[in-house]
């Protein structure tokens, strides 16, 4: 699975830790997201569509591999 939590972070101009902060995760948690270490709950994914304003899909992108 990609993101590109890393863009929507920029174009809002958040760090890693602001956006941690608004979704009540740690910013290891975002880093490792970003870095497709971890793939978030429905919840978590859930947040972050709420928190940028797009659908799943628009921030998450399923890879054929998985």
């Amino acid at each position: 699975m990609t993101n590109n939590l890393k863009v929507l972070r920029a174009i809002k101009n958040i760090s890693q830790e602001e956006l941690a902060k608004q979704i009540e995760v740690s910013r290891q948690t975002i880093n490792a997201m970003e870095k497709g270490k971890y793939v978030p709950s429905t919840v978590l994914a859930l947040k972050l569509a709420r928190y940028f304003e797009k659908p799943i899909d628009e921030i998450f992108t399923l890879e054929d591999t998985d």
